[in-house]
Parts: structure tokens; sequence; C-alpha cells
């Protein structure tokens, strides 16, 4: 069944102010169903419209859309001569159908586009499973640090070198 669901049709596009509420939902849900709570909880959680928008203003992103509804986004940055992502979102009704792996082939177009040399993006260490998949989409730990507050990591700086 899911070699089906991968082959459904799909289009992404890059996002606008105008998506920024479907995107802002969207992350909530999708950061609200991961496979264990963090500590500290993650402030995609409480991800708003404004905030997205902001985003969108000063960085940028895209929203993969089936039947024209939006079932996941991803948001970038440039950030220290790398495009750094982040929200990587999907509907936890249509996980497991690369649905992440395409988003992130977005915004790897996007930073050839822009020129950059590598592509960043942060993972929580307890979500395990998050680290596996951006390791199969080419990332590794480049460097961990910690929440403030707290003493010991309690996340993951990946790397992926595109040249």
């Amino acid at each position: 069944m899911a070699s089906v669901e991968r082959a459904r049709p799909h289009s992404i596009r890059i996002a606008t102010a105008a998506d920024a509420t479907v995107i802002a939902d969207l992350v909530r849900r999708a950061f609200a169903a991961q496979p264990r709570t963090t500590d500290p909880p993650s402030s995609a959680l409480k991800e708003t419209a404004a905030i997205v928008a902001a985003h969108l203003a000063r960085g940028g992103g895209a929203v993969l859309e089936r039947g024209g509804v939006v079932v996941g986004a991803v948001l970038w940055e440039v950030e220290d001569d790398a495009l750094y992502i982040s929200r990587v979102s999907v509907d936890p009704a249509c996980r497991r159908q690369g649905i992440a792996r395409a988003l992130v082939g977005e915004a790897e177009r996007e930073a050839r586009r822009r020129r950059l040399p590598r592509m960043t993006l942060g993972v929580r260490l307890e979500l395990e499973e998050n680290r596996q998949l951006f390791r199969s989409c080419g990332f590794e730990d480049f460097e961990f640090r910690r929440h403030e507050g707290y003493t010991e990591p309690t996340w993951v700086l990946m790397e992926r070198r595109l040249t």
C-alpha cells in the first residue's frame, strides 16, 4: 500500500505569505504527533501564522500539496553560508509516504539555486527516527548543541555538503 501512496500525484511549490496560517497549523499538528515528547518542549507547538509569515519573508519555504491540500511544508533561511532548513512537517495521516524526503529535495534545489555549498538542520536527540530520516537524505551529525539552561546536549546540528 505504501508504494501506491508514494505514487499519488503531488505538487511542490514555493510557499507564500498566504500559506502562513495553513503552514502554522500543519507544523503544530506534525510536531504534536512526534513519537515522544521532547525536553524542553518544541517551540513548534506554539507556531503561529505571524511567525511563519515572518520566516517566509526573511528566508522562504515550500509546501507539498495533494489534491489541492497542503500535506507537507518546510521553511528555510540562509545561515552561516548554508541553507538552514526547519519545520519539516508532514500531516500525521500522510507520514511514511516520501513527503519529508521530497521537501528536503526541494530545499536542496533552493540551496543550489542560491549557490550555497551546504544545507543544515537541527534535530532533537530524543527523536532518533528523525535523525535516521535525515541521515538517509545525506545529512551527518555536525555539532551537538544544548538549549539554554541545559548542561548536556539536547539537539544536533546536522549538515549536508552539496559540493
